[in-house]
């Protein structure tokens, strides 16, 4: 029989695991400093919020994809090869 400590442990371990995990992805958290929004510069699984073609922070699923962005300090965007500060088609 499985005792009752060994049961809670496990589930326990197990919610620990699923939180640690970032099965609750969302989007990311807005940064403290002053930010743009900049397009199409980011590598794939760093996006910082939902798109048209996924739904959560860190789901990109191509590198520099036109819709996917990234926060960064306020007037670097331009200065990025690449950056927009809106989304491209």
């Amino acid at each position: 029989m499985i005792n009752t400590r060994t049961l809670l442990g496990s589930a326990l371990a197990a919610a620990t695991s699923l939180a640690a995990s970032g099965s609750f992805a969302g989007p990311a958290a807005q940064p403290d400093f002053s930010f743009e929004k900049c397009y199409g510069v980011v590598k794939a699984g760093q996006n910082d919020c939902q798109t048209a073609t996924h739904s959560c922070a860190g789901t990109s699923t191509a590198d520099n994809q036109g819709d996917s962005w990234i926060y960064v300090p306020a007037g670097t965007c331009a200065k990025i090869s690449g950056g927009s500060n809106e989304p491209k088609a």
